[in-house]
């Protein structure tokens, strides 16, 4: 808990190497220098953002390496990695050879646990894990717990490990960066909310990067919970190494069955942590009790109300820790309605499966959809959500590849192709939804795409987009 709790008794002249500066690197290096390790961080860049940063490390004794990220540090034992770091590097290929470990930041927070450690509550999977996390900390905060959203949000594992809060539980978000790189990872209880393509170039396959998820189940005590909807996360569950009595959970929009979290007329309901399971069912949460109520969030809900409940929450602070929660700006978030028009932003929907969970909680809908695709196809997202659009505003660089997917599966569907793709696109995107869009539609910029051809992030893109859609209020007020 306290970092006075930690032995530095095995870290003490011990030659680890920290691949890469930035959020998780520069934290590993400071922590492993406190416990007595003998430092070197590689770093592939070289410009002058990292020459600050190495000079700070330098500073506390840490030997750092500019534009070298592929050479294996004479004496090295232990690699501690940022997740960026493709698992290909010629680094790690040194580093199997020689038979040195690669731990990720994950790996280094599980191992420096103190005695009595809080356990965790892990969630990963395709899209969800920060809106779930954060749902879970919400509702163990309503219980009365001590916990923090940690991992690959809020704060970091690292800190929540070693720093001198004491914590009750932790809510864990991890991606398949940080499970690849954590072979010793043994949550509580784990959930995998959804898999689809996504990350393929740092994996190498769908099947690595389904494995890499997996790995999130390995060892858990009490519940494994799964998507009912996706079956590949169920397999995971089936071949996954647990402790004895771990159950499988699974959630599911539809009515529960045994050891399974549902909708019921509007209310979500528990029949997996009640007496008899095969007659009962608990009431937790009213649908309207999740914001927003879109499909794809009452799903998270239920994820998060299953963790909860797999740790011993009871119901009622399931529902007052839904009613609490707030989603972070850019999830499905409500602008404004102009002229009896809805505007949303889901600029985070930065792949199709984000996307077509978006695009199903609307109906019609004007989409501006677009950007960096990733290598993704569109067919059956566009498929799938034909029949609910009243038009479409194409923006970004790869746009031709969603508009040759509206040509072949939705060619009745108005769509307006700009043909530009700096920042200043987005006001007239807008403008263009509007014309398209008539009282009781909605449009929303779900882009199904990465940003970072226009934006410099996704939040930057949304921030565009509500910026153009308050001026449009503006003009029609």
């Amino acid at each position: 808990m306290g970092s006075r709790e930690v032995s530095n008794q095995d870290w003490q002249g011990k030659h680890v190497t920290v691949a890469g500066l930035g959020v998780s690197g520069i934290p590993a290096a400071k922590v492993l220098r406190g416990l007595g390790a003998v430092v070197t961080v590689v770093n592939d860049g070289d410009d002058e953002r990292s020459r600050t940063q190495a000079a700070e490390l330098e500073a506390q004794g840490i030997t750092v390496r500019l534009g070298d990220g592929a050479t294996l540090p004479e004496s090295t034992e232990l690699i501690v990695t940022t997740p960026g770091w493709k698992p290909d590097k010629p680094l790690f290929t040194a580093a199997a050879e020689a038979g040195v470990p690669v731990w990720g930041d994950v790996e280094l927070a599980w191992r420096l646990r103190g005695p009595g450690a809080a356990p965790w509550l892990a969630v990963t999977g395709t899209n969800g894990k920060t809106t779930t996390v954060r749902m879970l900390a919400s509702i163990l905060e309503a219980a009365g717990l001590r916990t923090a959203a940690v991992g690959n949000i809020g704060v970091s594992l690292l800190d929540a490990v070693l720093g001198d809060e004491e914590y009750d539980v932790l809510a864990v978000e991890l991606s398949s960066y940080q499970l690849h790189w954590a072979p010793s990872l043994r949550a509580h209880s784990a959930a995998v909310l959804n898999l689809a393509p996504d990350h393929l170039d740092w994996h190498g396959s769908m099947a690595a990067y389904v494995a890499d998820k997996g790995r999130i189940y390995e060892g858990n005590r009490v519940a494994c919970v799964y998507n009912a909807a996706d079956p590949a996360t169920e397999d995971l569950v089936r071949e996954a190494d647990v402790e004895e009595g771990c159950r499988a959970i699974g959630f599911t929009l539809n009515t529960p069955g045994p050891s399974q979290l549902g909708v019921v007329d509007g209310i979500l309901v528990d029949r997996a942590f009640v007496a008899n399971r095969q007659k009962q069912a608990q009431e937790l949460a009213e649908v309207k009790d999740v914001d927003p109520p879109a499909p794809h969030n009452i799903a998270n809900a239920l994820a998060a109300a299953a963790l909860a409940r797999a740790f011993g929450v009871e119901p009622a602070a399931v529902r007052d820790g839904l009613r609490a929660f707030r989603p972070d700006p850019h999830r499905i978030e409500h602008v404004a309605d102009v002229a009896q028009v809805a505007y949303v932003d889901d600029s985070k929907a930065t792949n199709t499966h984000a996307a077509e969970a978006s695009l199903a909680a609307y109906d019609p809908i004007v989409w501006i959809a677009g950007g960096l695709a990733k290598g993704a196809t569109f067919d059956e997202l566009v498929t799938g959500a034909a029949g609910r659009l009243r038009g479409v505003v194409l923006i970004g660089r790869d746009r031709e590849l969603i508009r040759e997917a509206l040509t072949r599966h939705a060619p009745e569907v108005p769509v307006v192709d700009l043909g530009r793709t700096d920042t200043g696109a987005m006001s007239e995107a807008v403008r263009e939804a509007a014309r398209l869009a008539r009282p009781g539609d909605t449009v929303l910029m779900a882009p199904a795409c990465a940003s970072m051809d226009m934006f410099v992030n996704y939040n930057k893109r949304g921030e565009a987009f509500a910026d153009a859609v308050r001026a449009l209020a503006a003009e029609s007020a």
